[in-house]
């Protein structure tokens, strides 16, 4: 089953990272890959941002729509989900886990495995490490923008 980890580190304390992860609406914000939440396709999406296990966040990029269902909502250590749906996957698990470093900020630890579904799948043990150590890099800036800015 094909895998990936993700590693990146912020100076943002972990509670503003945490904030940027479980509220789904921020994802578009900080990652460069996602265009837009689709609210139409996600189910129990948290108007304050404190999606919770269960609530699915459905996710455009390009014309592509993705789905993907909390399975884990533990403050402000770990978020994990599951494919929903998603044209290229099968049986998708992620985990993402924070910790506090030394100097007060944090680590970011993004992982995954999968099955690919014929003819689409072939190319995603390329593709999934660059594209979720992206995002995992993404999380980390936007992450660092929102503390040094204050919010």
């Amino acid at each position: 089953m094909p895998q990936y980890d993700a590693c990146a580190r912020t100076p943002a304390p972990i509670q503003t990272v945490w904030h940027l992860l479980q509220d789904a609406r921020t994802w578009p914000t900080w990652s460069s890959s996602l265009d837009e939440l689709v609210v139409a396709r996600s189910r129990d999406i948290d108007e304050s941002g404190l999606d919770q296990v269960g609530t699915v966040r459905a996710f455009r990029t390009g014309r592509v729509v993705t789905g993907e269902r909390l399975t884990t909502v533990d403050p402000p250590y770990h978020l994990a989900y599951q494919d929903e749906f998603n044209p290229a996957l099968r049986d998708y698990r992620a985990d993402i886990r924070l910790a506090e470093t030394e100097d007060g900020g944090t680590s970011i630890r993004w992982t995954g495995r999968y099955r690919m579904k014929p003819v689409t799948g072939w190319v995603l043990p390329w593709l999934m490490p660059r594209t979720m150590q992206a995002l995992a890099d993404d999380l980390a800036a936007g992450a660092t923008r929102r503390f040094r800015s204050g919010g």
